[in-house]
């Protein structure tokens, strides 16, 4: 027992080598700029300008990614201001025009009348954008000069504020650009040797952690231990768990915004990218990578914890192959058979994206494997849903198919005390769950509208406006930055219950139409409260426990955690027919709804 105490012990100490060494990897890129490789990752048109300004920076290393990445937007953005003040129309022009028209009526051919012919590529561009903006004005009729003038200013503010976007490099196209060349750039001892880094980095925490839980089959009992878990400072809001969520946030923040300084990360895992499809490592291959092996391992320990329940080990292996095959290896392998990227698990409305157009073009440009997985993704949330949800209840997905839920059951086991039981809490989550639903689908509606009409205005709403607003409040804020990283704070199914709009549409069949329920026998309940404190969906169970009434609740995942954890075996997670199913409390076990599933 002493040994596998000090394996325990020891494998904890590997972790955190392996851990830190991971850190650190943040500070250790050095980065020098090619000239070859920018003009590879330029277009053509806009290298010479760029060139100009980034001689100063050529083959300089740098070692810190702060700095080479603040000297290279400042070339991008001293490029855009050269672009900017070349192109720039003087607003005087107005006056030129309009002075140009005869009678009350505009005619493009006073702007025309402003250029001279030898105006050069400039004068051309400018004449372009400018009877492109004038389109709507031509014909019309305007009271006074000075009304057309007003009018033309506005035009030529627009023309002049559309340079950037047109001509240079916007902050997207910035951001997008600074990525890739800070990545190419790397020179650092990562770049030289990947595959060390990865088992520095990856390998070695990996074994300290499998070091660190195996013991555990030995050592601890299986089950629920409540052996002082409030008083733990990493699982009840303690200085580890906000220093861990704090790590969390900082990594989503970084990955979506700016991931042109975690390219260290990105460099250690581009021989995985290459192998599987054959393209060097995005940012999102390396975090689909890393949260891959969070449900791997944190899986095993789950396994380990609740050895007692079949179930619960069935359904721990069910998420971590769904993760492992269809979220990870199957959508890289399709890449690599030149097919459109795909989660085939994913579904709208969790999959947000599904039918914006360039997906939806992408997948009929694909030809029948294209059409086979717009169909399947169809089926999924049209059929799929409320036939699997009536059968089983919404845990057939939550539970047992969901990468979102499959990190929230593993990586985020060891925080489900914390979710909130209050009523308030609630009646927040109702309203909220059901109102990202809602939103989705009309930021969906608006989505397909454009797509088949052409027209990005519907009833007066800009519809790229709504998916940008669902996208960064929803997509990325909700999702990822407050949905993982407030595991140590409130839980881990942040996300699935107050954000998730798939959690609420299963949620809304489930509750109405299912055959599934948690019958509670009353008779034996003891008031322990174990089920309660341990629900992540912030139910409390004991309350439905005893009455002896069943839980049908729209939130529940159906993790069977809280049958898991009763020392009484007053909990049954069932699917039988829809008779009885929403009973009255009674204060004695009901057995007319059948045996455990």
């Amino acid at each position: 027992m002493k040994s596998l105490k000090f394996i325990h012990k020891i494998g904890l100490a590997v972790f955190t080598i392996g851990f830190l060494t991971f850190l650190s990897m943040f500070f250790l890129g050095q980065y020098q700029l090619d000239k070859n490789t920018l003009k590879e990752s330029i277009v053509e048109n806009s290298f010479p300008l760029v060139d100009k300004y980034a001689s100063d920076i050529y083959d300089k290393t740098y070692k810190s990614q702060f700095a080479f990445v603040s000297d290279f937007k400042s070339v991008l953005e001293q490029s855009n201001q050269d672009l900017k003040s070349k192109f720039e129309i003087n607003k005087d022009l107005a006056n030129q025009i309009a002075s140009n028209v005869e009678g009350k009526g505009f005619k493009q051919s006073a702007i025309e009348k402003a250029f001279s012919k030898s105006s050069g590529e400039v004068g051309a561009w400018q004449l372009k954008q400018l009877k492109d903006y004038t389109g709507w004005m031509e014909g019309r009729e305007y009271e006074s000069s000075e009304e057309l003038t007003a009018e033309l200013e506005k035009v030529i503010a627009d023309v002049n504020n559309s340079i950037i976007s047109q001509k240079g490099f916007s902050q997207n196209n910035i951001n997008n650009t600074a990525f890739t060349i800070t990545k190419q750039s790397e020179v650092g001892p990562v770049a030289q040797n990947p595959w060390l880094w990865l088992f520095l980095a990856i390998g070695i925490p990996i074994i300290g952690a499998i070091m660190y839980l195996l013991p555990r089959l030995k050592t601890q009992h299986a089950g629920i231990k409540n052996d002082g878990i409030f008083h733990s400072a990493l699982k009840n809001r303690g200085w580890i768990g906000i220093l861990l969520g704090t790590f969390l946030i900082g990594f989503y923040v970084f990955l979506y915004w700016y991931p042109e300084y975690m390219t260290s990360w990105i460099v250690m895992v581009d021989p995985l990218s290459k192998m599987l499809s054959g393209n060097p490592a995005s940012q999102w291959f390396m975090y689909g990578f890393l949260y891959t092996l969070a449900i791997l391992v944190m899986g095993i320990r789950m396994i380990i914890k609740y050895r007692h329940s079949p179930y619960q080990m069935i359904r721990t292996v069910s998420v971590m192959f769904f993760q492992l095959s269809f979220a990870f290896l199957i959508p890289e392998i399709l890449v690599r058979l030149n097919q459109p990227y795909m989660d085939l698990k994913n579904m709208w409305p969790l999959d947000y994206s599904f039918f914006f157009d360039y997906r939806l073009n992408e997948k009929l440009e694909a030809g029948t494997i294209g059409i086979f997985m717009l169909g399947w993704g169809i089926a999924l949330f049209a059929i799929g849903v409320p036939l699997f949800t009536y059968l089983y209840g919404k845990r057939w997905y939550c539970s047992w198919v969901c990468g979102c839920g499959g990190l929230a059951e593993t990586l985020g086991d060891p925080y489900r005390q914390l979710s909130d039981k209050s009523l308030g809490a609630w009646q927040v989550e109702r309203w909220m769950v059901h109102s990202v639903l809602v939103f989705v689908v009309v930021m969906t509606t608006g989505v397909l509208y454009t797509y088949f009409t052409a027209s990005s205005e519907l009833l007066g709403i800009n519809t790229y406006n709504i998916r940008a607003a669902y996208g960064f409040g929803i997509g990325v804020m909700f999702s990822g930055v407050i949905g993982t990283g407030f595991y140590p704070f409130m839980g881990n199914r942040v996300w699935c219950r107050f954000g998730c709009p798939l959690a609420a549409y299963l949620g809304l069949v489930q509750r109405f139409k299912s055959r599934f329920r948690i019958t509670t026998n009353g008779g034996q309940c003891i008031s322990c409260g174990n089920c309660s404190t341990y629900c992540e969906m912030g139910i409390d169970v004991r309350w439905y426990a005893q009455r002896g009434q069943n839980i049908i609740r729209s939130s529940c995942v159906g993790c069977g955690v809280c049958s898991s954890v009763c020392p009484r075996g007053v909990l049954n997670l069932e699917n039988r027919d829809e008779n009885g199913r929403f009973n009255q409390p009674s204060l004695i076990g009901n057995d007319s709804f059948g045996v455990q599933s």
